[in-house]
């Protein structure tokens, strides 16, 4: 069964550009909204997904395989791809 990644993040964010590298050294290539380089409809759609998602509107939103985990939580996204 194929993973399900997202990250919704901020092109400008520390926080976000760490948790994407913790995926890569994983092997992981998730799908990444960069939610600030996005305009109208499509900006307008990303963040109701993220405010549903994570109400505080935080980021990163990282859903991996439909389990959301707000913010860069490296030991956690580790344990949910299965690393320890």
């Amino acid at each position: 069964m194929e993973r399900v990644i997202k990250v919704y993040a901020l092109s400008t964010c520390g926080h976000c550009r760490a948790a994407k590298r913790i995926l890569s050294e994983l092997g992981v290539e998730p799908e990444v909204v960069d939610v600030d380089l996005l305009q109208g409809e499509e900006r307008r759609t990303a963040m109701k997904e993220v405010k549903e998602l994570n109400p505080m509107v935080s980021f990163p939103t990282i859903i991996i395989d439909g389990e959301v985990i707000v913010g860069n939580r490296e030991n956690l996204i580790r344990e949910r791809l299965g690393e320890r």
